[in-house]
C-alpha cells in the first residue's frame, strides 16, 4: 500500500490576524506549492528526514543558509507529535487501530518563512494519510483543531485554527470565531465560497533568506488578554472587514474589495513593528494600482488588480526585489 496525501499552501485574503482572537476572516487556498506526505507499510514504523532535518553540511555558509530558509527545526517533530496526536485521538474516542507500522516521508515547495502555512500543510497532509491507512472518519470540521492541537499543544507553537481551517476545506472560506462556538465546541463556523466570486488576485512573496516575517514588539496576546481598548477595537475591526469582505463577494461586488484589503493592512502597521522589507512590498505594490496586505504574518502579501497590464507592473516592480509574484491557482486543474 502507497498513499500519498497533500495539503496546499494559503492566503489570508482579510481579517487576519483576528482568527487568534475570536475574530473572522476569509481565506484561499494555493495549489501552486504544496506539502506532501508518502506513506507505506513497512516492518518498522519510521519517519524519513527530509532537507529540512539536515545535520550535515559542506561549510559554514551552508549551514548558515539552511537554518535561514528552514529555521532551526524541520519538519521531523511536525510528524511525530501528528502521529503521537492521532493516536491519543483515536484512543480517547475508543477507534481500533490494526497493528501495522509505515514508514512516512514528507516533502514540501511551500516557500518557506514567507507566512504560508507551510507547517501547518504537513501536518495536514500527515494526518490525511494516517487517516486512510488506518481506515478511520474524522469530520472534516474537526480536522483543523486537531492539527492546530499540535502545534498548540504538543509543540508550543502558538497558531490559530485559519490555516488549518482552509487546508482542511481547500477553495475559498469565510470563516466565524466566535467565542461561543470556539470555546463550547473547538471549532467556528466555516462558509465555503464560489472562487468564482473572488475578482483578480496575485500572492507575491519575497525569495529572499534573510527576510524577516512580521517582527513581534508590541505584546498583543498580552495587551488582549488585558483587555485594552485599542487591540480589542481593532480585532472587532478585521473581523468587521471579513464580514464586509463576504458580503460583497455575495452581491458579486467583489472588484470593490480592494480598500478594504489596505485597510486590513493599514491597522497592522498601526499595531504591529514591521520589517522594513515588508512595508516597502506593501508599498510597491500599491504604487502599481493594486491593493496589498499580508497573506499571514510577514514574508508575503495578497491583494487585487484590475488587468493584465496592472499584474505585469506588479511582476515588474516586485521582482527586482526579490519579490516572486503568481497568479494563486484556486481550483483543481
Amino acid at each position: 500500500m502507497l498513499i500519498t496525501q497533500k495539503a496546499y499552501a494559503r492566503a489570508g485574503l482579510v481579517g487576519n490576524p483576528s482568527d487568534g482572537y475570536f475574530g473572522k476572516t476569509i481565506s484561499f487556498i494555493i495549489r501552486n506549492y504544496c506539502a506532501e506526505i508518502t506513506l507505506f507499510e513497512t516492518p518498522e514504523l519510521h519517519i524519513a528526514p527530509n532537507v529540512r532535518d539536515n545535520s550535515d553540511f559542506s561549510s559554514i555558509e551552508d549551514l548558515a543558509r539552511n537554518v535561514r530558509q528552514f529555521g532551526y527545526y524541520g519538519g521531523i517533530r511536525l510528524l511525530k507529535a501528528s502521529v503521537k496526536r492521532f493516536y491519543e485521538y483515536c484512543v480517547k474516542h475508543s477507534i481500533p487501530l490494526h497493528g501495522r507500522n509505515f514508514t512516512l516521508r514528507y516533502n514540501s515547495n511551500i516557500p518557506p518563512q514567507v507566512g504560508m502555512a507551510g507547517s501547518s500543510a504537513i501536518i495536514t497532509a500527515c494526518w490525511r494519510a494516517l487517516i486512510e491507512f488506518y481506515g478511520v472518519d474524522i469530520p472534516k470540521h474537526l480536522l483543523p483543531s486537531l492539527v492546530l492541537s499540535v502545534e498548540n499543544d504538543e509543540l508550543g507553537i502558538p497558531a490559530g485554527l485559519q490555516d488549518r481551517v482552509i487546508q482542511a476545506y481547500e477553495g475559498v472560506v469565510f470563516m466565524d470565531f466566535n467565542r461561543a462556538s470556539v470555546e463550547k465546541l473547538g471549532y467556528g463556523i466555516y462558509e465555503e465560497l464560489n472562487p468564482a466570486l473572488l475578482p483578480n488576485v496575485y500572492v507575491a512573496y519575497t525569495t529572499r533568506l534573510s527576510e524577516g516575517t512580521e517582527v513581534f514588539h508590541n505584546d498583543i496576546r498580552g495587551r488582549w488578554n488585558r483587555g485594552e481598548r485599542e487591540i480589542v477595537s481593532a480585532m472587532y475591526q478585521w473581523a468587521n472587514l471579513a464580514q464586509r469582505v463576504r458580503d460583497m463577494l455575495h452581491e458579486g461586488r467583489g472588484r470593490e474589495i480592494g480598500p478594504l484589503l489596505n485597510e486590513n493592512f493599514d491597522l497592522r502597521r498601526r499595531l504591529y513593528k514591521l520589517s522594513q522589507g515588508n512595508i516597502d512590498m506593501v508599498e510597491a505594490a500599491r504604487d502599481c494600482g493594486a491593493s496589498a496586505k499580508f497573506t499571514g504574518s510577514g514574508g508575503a502579501i495578497v491583494g487585487t488588480y484590475e488587468d493584465e497590464a496592472m499584474f505585469e507592473k506588479l511582476k515588474a516592480a516586485l521582482e527586482p526585489m526579490s519579490v516572486a509574484v503568481i497568479k494563486p491557482q484556486i481550483l483543481p486543474a
